[in-house]
């Protein structure tokens, strides 16, 4: 008998990309600061979330739109169809960088909060948008550091075998080369951490200097 292969998804090729009556240029204007897509990587327990919802917070306090994307909260609907194989974890990381790309056109500062361990789907991210609309924050907290702050207890079910695939256990971790930005968030205070963010963006004069942080 026959085996069937299984066939990809199919792809839809008479599509055409509508441009919208409102450019990101006049949104700009209009609000007065860029979009920006802020990629937060790191290990789990890294500080991603905690940092990436910090900074929101002081733009949002500054008068700046703002969204953040975070992994957890992403799995539960965009993504709830993916597991943790390194396969599903491109297809994640991809669907992201693509509504990353959205925010971006629609004027707003996008904080992104995933693991995202390969470098290649990082930069995939990266090359969807312009060369000055990307800023890697690569979040440098040591591994003992992380499982320090493991309130779900998965280092400690990946160490027993029980979750397969966990990044910095099972699987790897790929450190940025070069990103925009290195903070140790296993050391230094939140505060600070913002602060170096916050400094960031208005160095690339995506906004200008803000009044309250945190």
């Amino acid at each position: 008998m026959e085996q069937k292969s299984q066939s990809p998804l199919s792809k839809a090729t008479n599509i055409v990309w509508h441009q919208s009556s409102v450019d990101r240029e006049s949104i700009s204007k209009q609000r007065g600061h860029r979009s920006s897509i802020l990629w937060f990587t790191g290990l789990s327990g890294s500080g991603k979330s905690t940092l990436a919802n910090a900074v929101n917070v002081a733009l949002h306090k500054n008068g700046y739109a703002t969204y953040v994307l975070d992994g957890d909260n992403i799995r539960h609907g965009l993504c709830k169809d993916l597991g943790f194989s390194d396969v599903d974890r491109e297809e994640n990381i991809r669907r992201i960088g693509e509504v990353s790309k959205l925010f971006l056109d629609a004027g707003i500062i996008v904080l992104t909060a995933f693991v995202s361990p390969f470098r290649v789907d990082r930069e995939n991210a990266r090359s969807l948008v312009g060369k000055n609309d990307f800023i890697e924050i690569y979040c440098s907290a040591d591994l003992s550091v992380c499982e320090t702050r493991d309130t779900k207890g998965l280092y400690a079910k990946a160490r027993n075998g029980e979750i397969n695939h966990f990044t910095g256990i099972s699987s790897p971790y790929e450190v940025p080369q070069s990103p925009e930005l290195k903070i140790d968030t296993g050391n230094l205070k939140i505060d600070k951490c913002v602060d170096l963010v916050i400094s960031q963006l208005v160095k690339k004069k995506i906004i200008s200097k803000i009044s309250d942080s945190l």
